[in-house]
This record gives C-alpha cells, sequence and structure tokens, in this order.
C-alpha cells in the first residue's frame, strides 16, 4: 500500500496563477506543485506569448511591404516562417526556465512533474505517489475544443498549438472561427503570405464585442485580402489530394489547411473530481465562490478552469486575491473587480467595463464620448487611422467603461482601467494634460466629447 504524503497545500497545475500561488503557499510550509505538462501553462507555452511574439513578426512584414508609404524603400519582403519559429522558441524557452528555477528555489515546494487525479476528497495521486492536504488549489486551465463537424476526424487539422510550429507558412489557410484566437491567426498567416477564408457562423467577427468593433475589424481584413464568409456554418470536411474542401452552406471552399479556432474546454475531466464533492457547471467548468471556494470544504479553484473571462490577467489576479485570502485573512472578492481584456488583431481591440447598452439598461441614461484616430495626428503620423477611442460614464459622469479599438489599443485602455478603478469623472481625465503628439490624446479627446446624456 502507498504511503500517504501529507502536506500543508496541493497546487495542481502550474500554469500563471498556479505557480505564484504554489510560491506563495510555500512560504507558510510544505507545499506540492503538480503539473503533467510544462510550467507556464497555456499562456507561456502555446498561448499569449509565443503566439503575439509571431503576431510581431508579422507585423514587421506588413510594415515592411508598405515601406514605400512612408518615403523607405527595401524591396521585394519574405517572410522565413522557420526563424520566426525559432526566434518564438527561444523567447518561450527563457521564459519558461525562469519558472523552473523560481519554483527550485523555494526550500518548502516539491514540484512533481506528472498528471495529477483525486483519489478521495483531499487525496490526490501523481506519479504513484499519493499526497493529502487540507488546502487544495485546482488550477488546471483547459483545451482547444474539437467541432462536431462531419469528416473532421479524417482531415489533418491546424489549431492554437499546432499552427505555432509551423515551418511552411499554408498556401490556403481556411479558418474555422471568427473569435479572437481566429482572428489573430487569420491576420498573421495572411501577413506570412497565406491567402486567408474566414469562416464564421455569427453575423460578425469578434462577436463578443461592440458590432462597430466588429466592422472596424472586418474592413480592416478586408483590405488585407482576407475573405470573409459571416453567418455561415460549415456543413462538413472533406479531404482531397492537395488539401480539403470545406462545405459552407451553399459553398465549397478549397483549402490546403483548416485551422480550427471554436473554444476551449476545461481541464476536468481526468481529474477525478468524482472522488470529491467539487461540483461542475454543465460546461464542466469548476464552479466556485466570489472566494474561489468550490463545493468541497478546503478545494479552491482558480484560472480558466472555472471559466469565462479566459485570461491570463485574471488568472493572475486570481491567484493573488486567493494568496490574501489564505495567507493574509483577507475579505477578498471577484464580484466587484474590472477586468480588462486585448484582442491583438491589427488594429488592437481592447475594452473593459459596460457596452453602452449595458450602462442604458443599468442606470436609464448614461454618457458616452468618441474620438476617431483618423483625427488624431500621431496616428496620421504613423499611418494607423482605424478605429475609435469611446469612453461610457454613470449618470453622475463617472467612467464605468470603455472601448478601443486602433493602434496600441491594448496599452491605451489602462489609463481608463485606472480611472475607472478610482471611480473618476470623464471630466478629470479630459482636464489632464495629455502629451502631444500622443495616441493617448485620443482618449483625452473622447474624454471631452461626453457632452449629453446617450438617452433620455
Amino acid at each position: 500500500m502507498t504511503a500517504i504524503i501529507d502536506v500543508d497545500t496541493i497546487v495542481v497545475g502550474g500554469g500563471m496563477a498556479g505557480l505564484p500561488i504554489a510560491l506563495r503557499a510555500a512560504r507558510r510550509g510544505p507545499t506540492v506543485l503538480i503539473e503533467g505538462d510544462l510550467l507556464g501553462g497555456t499562456c507561456l507555452n502555446r498561448g499569449c506569448i509565443p503566439t503575439k511574439t509571431m503576431i510581431h513578426s508579422a507585423k514587421v512584414a506588413h510594415l515592411a511591404r508598405r515601406a514605400s508609404e512612408f518615403g523607405v524603400d527595401v524591396g521585394e519582403v519574405s517572410v522565413d516562417l522557420g526563424r520566426i519559429v525559432d526566434r518564438k522558441d527561444g523567447i518561450v524557452d527563457s521564459i519558461r526556465s525562469g519558472s523552473y528555477r523560481a519554483a527550485a528555489r523555494s526550500d518548502d515546494l516539491t514540484l512533481v512533474e506528472a498528471w495529477a487525479r483525486f483519489v478521495g476528497p483531499h487525496s490526490i495521486e501523481a506519479d504513484g505517489e499519493v499526497y493529502r492536504a487540507d488546502r487544495i488549489v485546482i488550477n488546471t486551465g483547459g483545451h482547444i475544443s474539437i467541432p462536431d463537424l462531419p469528416g473532421l476526424a479524417d482531415v489533418s487539422t491546424l489549431d492554437s498549438t499546432s499552427a505555432l510550429d509551423l515551418r511552411d507558412i499554408p498556401e490556403h489557410l481556411i479558418v474555422l472561427g471568427g473569435g479572437y484566437v481566429g482572428c489573430e491567426f487569420a491576420q498573421m498567416f495572411r501577413r506570412f503570405g497565406s491567402e486567408v477564408t474566414v469562416v464564421q457562423r455569427r453575423p460578425h467577427l469578434l462577436p463578443a464585442e461592440d458590432p462597430e468593433v466588429s466592422t472596424v475589424i472586418e474592413d480592416a481584413f478586408e483590405r488585407e485580402g482576407i475573405t470573409l464568409l459571416l453567418g455561415n456554418e460549415a456543413a462538413s470536411v472533406t479531404a482531397t489530394g492537395t488539401g480539403l474542401v470545406l462545405s459552407v452552406g451553399e459553398r465549397e471552399v478549397a483549402g490546403s489547411d483548416l485551422f480550427v479556432a471554436v473554444g476551449r474546454t476545461p481541464n476536468t475531466a481526468r481529474l477525478g473530481l468524482e472522488n470529491t464533492d467539487v461540483d461542475l457547471d454543465k460546461r464542466g467548468f469548476i464552479v466556485v465562490s466570489d472566494q474561489f471556494e468550490t463545493s468541497a470544504s478546503g478545494i479552491y479553484a482558480i484560472g480558466d478552469v472555472v471559466g469565462p473571462p479566459l485570461f491570463t490577467h485574471t488568472a493572475r489576479d486570481d491567484a493573488a486575491l486567493l494568496a490574501r485570502h489564505l495567507f493574509k485573512d483577507a475579505n477578498i472578492s471577484t464580484a466587484t473587480r474590472l477586468v480588462p481584456h486585448a484582442v491583438f488583431t491589427d488594429p488592437e481591440v481592447a475594452s473593459f467595463g459596460l457596452s453602452e447598452a449595458e450602462a442604458e439598461a443599468k442606470f436609464g441614461t448614461a454618457h458616452a464620448g468618441t474620438e476617431k484616430f483618423r483625427g488624431v495626428a500621431k496616428a496620421k503620423a504613423i499611418g494607423e487611422t482605424d478605429g475609435f477611442v469611446k469612453i461610457i460614464a454613470n449618470p453622475d459622469r463617472v467612467i464605468v467603461g470603455a472601448t478601443i479599438v486602433g493602434p496600441d489599443a491594448g496599452n491605451l485602455i489602462h489609463e481608463l482601467v485606472v480611472a475607472a478603478y478610482a471611480q473618476l469623472t470623464v471630466d478629470q481625465v479630459r482636464d489632464a494634460i495629455h502629451i502631444h503628439p500622443t495616441l493617448a490624446e485620443a482618449v483625452n479627446a473622447a474624454a471631452g466629447g461626453v457632452h449629453r446624456p446617450t438617452s433620455a
């Protein structure tokens, strides 16, 4: 019979939230971190870092092709995808090695590199050992969802993991799904040189965003030569000698490669949660309270495994909040936190808080101000004038939300996130001096454009 190893804390999953909370727990007592894959989770190994690294290479290629617009002649532009992948791998490896060093430096942290499975209410088996703790944190993340599409099992497909290791540029990439993953990869491969078609069953790309945001992205994609089949459901896919054919409505689209981007599924099926009192929702996500408590006493869950929003920055915040709750007895809650997000297309998309319609529904009336980048001097200077800044305020003119679609939106949004967190008014943002010429002047101008309620 295997001896049970008692510890203070077990953390299952060493992603961008699991490792930080395991390190904090180890300062208080013996802690086991169990990870069956690589430290860093999806974000570091297959998500945020590698994709944004390659997206930047794609933008460099795009800017090189536009060089003549800025009075610069560079000649023919070619893309070496193998070198781009090598650069990506080097960056990921350097960051990941830091995670392993941090784990090794922690005297009271034991890293178990194996898959974990609950074998009792507070007991977990991994690598032939059974560990037990009164306090367990689950951070197992999610994996790529596979759609129920006839013929898909017979076709070689790409996804947001496998596409990162391609060394040959696809001739014609068909992207199934128009969410943020599908859009980012579609534009990236178009800029690498692929013909790209996006098939989206919803009427717009990025359906979680306001339609006016989607319109900006759709116009930009079409100018770059990306074919958009919006409001179209894929019916089946068939392999051919040179690739595949995707049936979309009454059309048949022939391509060399199929990229599947239709969402993510939580990693809960293999955890052995049936041996605990942990409840799951109908999609398989772990149900938690505003303090990350599951339905089982002493078991907590953080990150993507608890469901949307599926962002690294929220997972990190989950870890920080839970650590304060567990180790400093802080009264924490996720109920009122402001969660910004970004889509790293070009132009970028970033938003947080309430939309204009949501603010009107909540308050009865709302204030909104918009500034288009085509009116911003710095945007004209750098040749990136697509998009706008839109700020939403409540009847007292306090900022409650914002959307930016345009150059560097993912950075620009933070001024407004902090303003909303501090409950500042649009007038205070308007009156703060913004450097000229900068893209941030669009934020200043949007705040100054809030003159009257959007509805009565």
